[in-house]
């Protein structure tokens, strides 16, 4: 079992993210970690150990942001580690996500997001092609222009 929570208001998201999280600790957690969003970033930081240890450790109530996620972690799968705790983010920094048990379906998952991944990739490199392309008419017509032009100042 885990402990989530979430918070989006005026007020500052970690404190009141760890004061939750501190007050659904009932047990042995063994990790603890939040997400806040702050000048359009996602910061996060998480550690072993309790709520209290690892908010002295390295100050979770201090990341700014007005909304945030919280996740203490009981682990069922997986060594307790640093890595291992909550919240996890994409490569990009850009997502911060928290879950309660296994993921069963991960592969599958996995596999639809490198598709998507793959599809935005080609996609982009489509539009590069096309800019590239139009680029290249548009040169060959100004070379062909500038030569109209150069063959008809050699002929008047």
């Amino acid at each position: 079992m885990c402990s989530i929570i979430g918070y989006r208001g005026k007020n500052s998201a970690a404190p009141i993210l760890v004061n939750g999280l501190q007050r659904m600790e009932y047990r042995g957690y063994d990790s603890v970690g939040i997400a806040t969003k702050s000048k359009n970033q996602i910061l996060l930081r998480k550690g072993v150990g309790k709520v209290v240890e690892v908010n002295n450790a390295i100050q979770l109530d201090k990341l700014p942001g007005n909304i945030g996620i919280g996740h203490t972690r009981w682990a069922t799968h997986g060594k307790v580690t640093e890595q291992n705790a909550h919240p996890h983010s994409s490569n990009s920094g850009k997502i911060a996500i928290v879950h309660n048990g296994i993921i069963e379906n991960f592969e599958e998952l996995k596999s639809m997001i490198n598709q998507k991944m793959k599809n935005r990739q080609l996609n982009k490199m489509q539009r590069k092609n096309h800019k590239l392309n139009k680029m290249q008419r548009k040169n060959l017509l100004n070379n062909h222009k500038l030569s109209l032009s150069t063959y008809k100042n050699l002929i008047s």
